[in-house]
Order: C-alpha cells, then sequence, then structure tokens
C-alpha cells in the first residue's frame, strides 16, 4: 500500500515519536523512509542586518543533518531504508513539495495537538501540510503518554 513513506523532522525530541511510527509503517509495508528537516528561510527576515546570514544558515543546516542522523539511526535499527535531506524555505511547502515531487504515498508528522487559540495564534505546520498535501497525512501527537493517531487527507486525496 505505501512504497515511499515521508517523515519530517524538526530535531525535538518528541518528534522521534513520529520518526519510530513511520519507521515501523515503513517495516510493514517495506517501504522507502524519507526524512526532511527544513530550514525555515522566514526566520532570517527577524535577524539584524549585521549578522551574517551565511552563519546562521550554516548553523541551522547543521542542526538539520544533526535531526536527520537521528531519523537515520531509528530507520536502520528497524532495518528500513531512508532517505534523507535537507531544504530550505517555508516548512509546510517545501515538505508537500518533496512529498509531490519524489513519489510520496503517505507522510507522517508529530504535532503538538494545540487547540482554540493556541492553533489559531501560532499556527501549525502539520495542519498547513494536512490541508494543502495530495496524498494522504497520519499525524501522531507528541504530548502525553499515548500516541495517539489520526490520519488526515487533504480533499483532493479524498477525490482519488
Amino acid at each position: 500500500m505505501y512504497d515511499r513513506i515521508l517523515v519530517p523532522t524538526d530535531g525535538s525530541a518528541g518528534v522521534e515519536r513520529a520518526v519510530e511510527h513511520a519507521a515501523r509503517l515503513a517495516l510493514a509495508h517495506d517501504a522507502t523512509l524519507h526524512a526532511v528537516y527544513v530550514v525555515n528561510t522566514a526566520s532570517f527576515a527577524s535577524l539584524p542586518m549585521e549578522t551574517s546570514w551565511e552563519g546562521v544558515s550554516d548553523m541551522l543546516r547543521e542542526d538539520g543533518e544533526e535531526a536527520l542522523e537521528r531519523v537515520e539511526r531509528i530507520a536502520r535499527g528497524h532495518g528500513v531504508p531512508v532517505d534523507s535531506t535537507v531544504i530550505d524555505g517555508s516548512p509546510s511547502r517545501e515538505i508537500v513539495r518533496y512529498a509531490s515531487e519524489n513519489g510520496i504515498d503517505l507522510i507522517v508528522m508529530g504535532t503538538q495537538g494545540r487547540g482554540g487559540i493556541d492553533r489559531l495564534l501560532l499556527g501549525s505546520v502539520a495542519e498547513r501540510v494536512v490541508r494543502s498535501a495530495p496524498m494522504p497525512v497520519l499525524t501522531v501527537r507528541l504530548g502525553g503518554q499515548e500516541v495517539e493517531e489520526e490520519v488526515s487527507t487533504s480533499a483532493e486525496a479524498k477525490r482519488r
């Protein structure tokens, strides 16, 4: 059913729950796991002009490589092949673009499960991906003791 599963990471410890889930799904479906870390270039806009853009970019790319190494370690532990890459841009947009361009069958991503005013004010990368991805998106709630899953699809994926 799934040949290529994408798991975005931001390097946080909590996202490893989503990575574990994605690796188990990849193993069950004999799928390749794809991992992406998006360097949010919009975050550069708030930096003072005297800040070295190159230095900040290098630091964020290094964080991304470390995050991807953790994903690769988890995937290897499950015996799952993994392709990983660091991308620059808007996280939600780049996740969907990568998924579309690489024939991804399922996106598995962590979510903090914020509700109400927090979600409205802060927004959610996972929510934006769910709304715009043409393929199914499985969200793994990262808070609390239990991993809660919710399979979400965009309107386009539902029409297929």
